[in-house]
Parts: structure tokens; C-alpha cells; sequence
């Protein structure tokens, strides 16, 4: 059998779209998510194994890790975990920062700890992300964008440390519609308003991201590695308006 794709977060917006258009390609995959219902499902749907973890607790986390590796190494590990916190730094507590780091940061590094043995067996490849918003500076973007920022040096750092064995790249998105960002679209003049500040006029779709991960988890992309890849719809880096 050959070696699996983890994918952590795999009942989210991303994860599932990822997971979704892998094994439409017929790769082997292990499912990771905290709702045992909604990852149990989705497994059987698309016959892949799967296990239950919250991210945040980094026993368990690793556990759930370490059965897709089924002897014959790990494939490729794609970590589709996140948060969105906005608001101004005088609103914040220190918990926010805490809670968005042991999310986005400490899963992440916990996932590859676990996951570093069988990657190295089976030359794989890892997609990490981060946010538009670590280049760009946006306001109260503080928590979410501190966190991310820390996931794009976890990325660039592990790529260099696992080279040339594993490759580790990270995708920064711009605003998708996943149910995650639902609470920032619930209104279809805000859902505009956002979309009109990409270039490209529209917000990010699930898939956008997940094809972007796909590629890099592929042979394909088998000379990219360190790389922090917008797929923004153009909004880190195009201004079209005077």
C-alpha cells in the first residue's frame, strides 16, 4: 500500500476540499480531526483511515499522527488548521494570543515531531498556512497574524532542517469562503465590500487553496521547498486602484 497523506483539520473547509481532490486521485489518506462523527464520515466516503484529535492536545495529536503511518512512511502532511481573531490590540488578552498560538503554531510543530520519522522514510512533502495578513499588515489583525507569522518561520525553518529528505512549504490566503470565515460573510454587502479589495474580485474558495496544496504535496513541485505562496486573489501584493 502506498504511503499515506495526513491531512489534520480534515472536516474544515480546506482539509475537506484537499482531502476531497486527493482521493479523487486515488492517493491513500489518514484523516485527522476533532469531531469523531464528521471524520468518520468523511473516511468512509472517501476510504481513507482516520483518527480523532484535538490539535491542542499534543498526546493525542501525536497518537492520531503516528497511526497513519502504516510502515511504509508518510506521503505527505498538510496541517489545515486555523483561526481568525480581529480585533484591536487594547481588546485583547494574553489568552487570545495563547489560544491562536497553541492552535496554529504548536499543533503544527507537534504534528511534525510526530510525523518526521515516516516523512524522511518516504521523502515527503508537508503545506502548512499561513495569512495574507503577515506581509500586509493589516489592523486589528494582531493575534491571528502573529500566530501565522510564527507558522511561516516554523515552515521556512523546518525546510531548511529536513532538506533534502522532506519538503516544506507554507500557502498564505486572503479571505475564504470556509465555514470558518462565515461570521465575516454572514452579510452579502460585507461579503461584497471584501471581495473588491482583491484584484481578482472575489473572495478565495476552499478549493483555490486546496489545489494550491495539492500541487505542492505532489511530484510536481518536487524543486519548491521554504516557500511562503500567496493565494490571495492578488491582495498582498496588487494595488489596482489609485
Amino acid at each position: 500500500m502506498a504511503p499515506p497523506i495526513i491531512i489534520i483539520g480534515a472536516t474544515g473547509g480546506t482539509g475537506q476540499a484537499l482531502a476531497r481532490r486527493l482521493a479523487a486521485k486515488g492517493h491513500a489518506l489518514h484523516l485527522v480531526a476533532r469531531d469523531a462523527v464528521r471524520v468518520e464520515d468523511l473516511a468512509q466516503n472517501l476510504g481513507a483511515s482516520h483518527a480523532v484529535a484535538d490539535v491542542t492536545a499534543e498526546d493525542a495529536l501525536a497518537d492520531a499522527v503516528a497511526l497513519g503511518d502504516r510502515g511504509d512512511g508518510i506521503a505527505g502532511l498538510a496541517y489545515c488548521v486555523g483561526s481568525i481573531v480581529i480585533k484591536p490590540l487594547k481588546a485583547t488578552r494574553s489568552a487570545d494570543f495563547l489560544t491562536a498560538f497553541n492552535l496554529n503554531l504548536l499543533g503544527a510543530a507537534t504534528a511534525l515531531r510526530a510525523a518526521e520519522k515516516g516523512l524522511k522514510a518516504a521523502k515527503g512533502s508537508v503545506v502548512l498556512f499561513s495569512t495574507v495578513a503577515v506581509e500586509q499588515g493589516f489592523t486589528n489583525h494582531a493575534v491571528i497574524a502573529a500566530a501565522k507569522g510564527a507558522v511561516a518561520g516554523l515552515g521556512r525553518a523546518m525546510a531548511a532542517e529536513w532538506a533534502p529528505h522532506v519538503r516544506v512549504n507554507v500557502i498564505a490566503p486572503s479571505l475564504t469562503r470556509t465555514p470558518l470565515a462565515a461570521p465575516l460573510l454572514s452579510s452579502e454587502q460585507m461579503a461584497q465590500g471584501i471581495a473588491a479589495m482583491h484584484p481578482l474580485g472575489r473572495l478565495g474558495e476552499a478549493d483555490d487553496l486546496a489545489a494550491m496544496a495539492d500541487f505542492l504535496l505532489s511530484s510536481d513541485a518536487g524543486w519548491i521547498t521554504g516557500q511562503v505562496l500567496a493565494v490571495d486573489g492578488g491582495r498582498g501584493t496588487l494595488r489596482t486602484k489609485g
